[in-house]
């Protein structure tokens, strides 16, 4: 549906669907995929969306005034088509943690989805809260705990729902992690620990549902998103490409969407769906992030149709199919790709891609590595990867260095001396190229 010019303000007229869902992490990729899916689901008019921001509320803020509509403008290579949706009811930010309690412990509420970003899971970051989780043992009540981060808040939520007497939910990681289902279960579990009987309630009364998303959604400029507010009257607009594709495996005990009306498929092995996923298109956003910024590229688009960047895309490729199914189509999914990586309307900025890039090649690199080398071969593609995301960090060339460098992203790795001599050897030829 193309939308018009007319503001968003005030225009929601019928009424908004009840919230069964709340999100945690509201932002374009949220808004891009599952918001979008709900929105085109059958029952539509049965789910609507509770979503929380991060600390941050000036998106919250937007949606908030217009009624928790915003437009999503698909964007192939010839044109725009824009759709307004409708799914998220309200918006919050993620400092409202009353609220999002209150929303969490409802018993309408069925499911708990997160985007918080892969560095978000490590106990790094989610141990910071173990106190203020360890009060709740000692008499302070949920709403007058204090958490820290975005699982932090998750599991005081729960605490908070258990001790109302709330019913089973899903929690659905929508995060581009191996497993995510199983991540967030280990990273849930843990810090439920700290609350005494919660661990045992999450066990009988929470499900983990892991999910693969693919779809391409790139941050906007700041000029961007002022022309986009002036064509669509919309405070919030989302671009993503024209391509979706959403994979589901889990349990939902209090029911979900109608997902697969809207083009969604729910699977009992999700495993090779999301290693196609991780390692032939976030894989070779992760390479491209290096290796075209070192070749002075600033997009997606500008680095694929580079010579040198699309043969290392195409050697990387190559050994990552090596280790996946060929029934899922891969010839088909590499051309695909190429064709959405040189749309040059899609303005995905290689150092947006590039943040948290040691957690995003632990996941998406050196898996494939990993096994290369088992099976006896060089992995010379995933050693120039690595080599290129060193001279991108600005890390030492020197032997030492290098070995230290891999060992981090896996101690296989590092411990290999013949890989990690290739990676030392390819740092050597990029070092004298200059980063944008």
């Amino acid at each position: 549906m193309t939308t018009s010019s007319s503001s968003l303000l005030g225009e929601r007229t019928a009424a908004a669907p009840p919230v069964r869902i709340v999100h945690l992490g509201l932002g374009a990729f949220h808004r891009s995929h599952q918001a979008w899916y709900t929105a085109r689901a059958a029952d539509a008019e049965q789910w609507g969306i509770a979503a929380y921001s991060g600390r941050r509320a000036a998106l919250a803020e937007a949606l908030s005034a217009q009624q928790g509509l915003y437009t999503l403008v698909v964007r192939s290579p010839d044109d725009d088509r824009a759709e307004r949706i409708g799914s998220i009811v309200r918006a919050h930010g993620g400092s409202e943690l009353d609220r999002f309690l209150a929303d969490v412990a409802a018993p309408t509420t069925a499911i708990v989805s997160l985007t918080i970003t892969e560095a978000a899971y490590s106990s790094a970051e989610t141990d910071v809260d173990v106190p203020v989780l360890r009060s709740l043992g000692e008499g302070v009540e949920p709403t007058d705990a204090e958490p820290r981060t975005a699982l932090g808040r998750l599991v005081v939520a729960l605490e908070g729902r258990r001790r109302g007497g709330g019913g089973s939910l899903a929690l659905v990681s929508c995060d581009n992690l191996p497993d995510n289902g199983g991540v967030l279960r280990a990273a849930v579990g843990s810090l439920a620990d700290a609350v005494p009987g919660l661990g045992d309630w999450v066990e009988e009364h929470v499900s983990f549902v892991s999910s693969s998303v693919d779809r391409i959604t790139p941050r906007l400029s700041d000029d961007e998103t002022a022309e986009l507010v002036d064509r669509y009257g919309d405070r919030a607009p989302v671009v993503a490409e024209p391509f979706s594709d959403w994979v589901i495996a889990g349990a939902f005990p209090a029911g979900r969407p109608q997902w697969e009306t809207a083009g969604a498929r729910f699977t009992d092995d999700l495993d090779p769906w999301e290693a196609r996923k991780l390692w032939l298109l976030n894989g070779a956003h992760t390479l491209l992030a290096s290796l075209g910024r070192l070749r002075g590229h600033l997009t997606v688009a500008e680095a694929i149709v580079d010579t040198e960047c699309l043969r290392a895309v195409d050697a990387y490729w190559d050994e990552a199919c090596r280790h996946l199914p060929v029934a899922l189509g891969l010839a088909e999914y590499r051309a695909a790709l190429l064709d959405r990586f040189r749309n040059p309307r899609i303005r995905h900025l290689l150092a947006q891609i590039g943040l948290d890039a040691d957690t995003k090649m632990r996941v998406r690199i050196a898996p494939v590595a990993e096994r290369e080398r088992r099976a006896g071969r060089s992995a010379a593609a995933c050693a120039a990867v690595v080599a290129a995301w060193l001279a991108v960090e600005g890390q030492g060339s020197d032997l030492p260095a290098v070995r230290l460098a891999v060992a981090d992203l896996s101690a296989v790795l590092g411990a290999d001396a013949d890989f990690v001599e290739a990676v030392h050897r390819n740092r050597r030829q990029v070092g004298d190229l200059t980063l944008r």
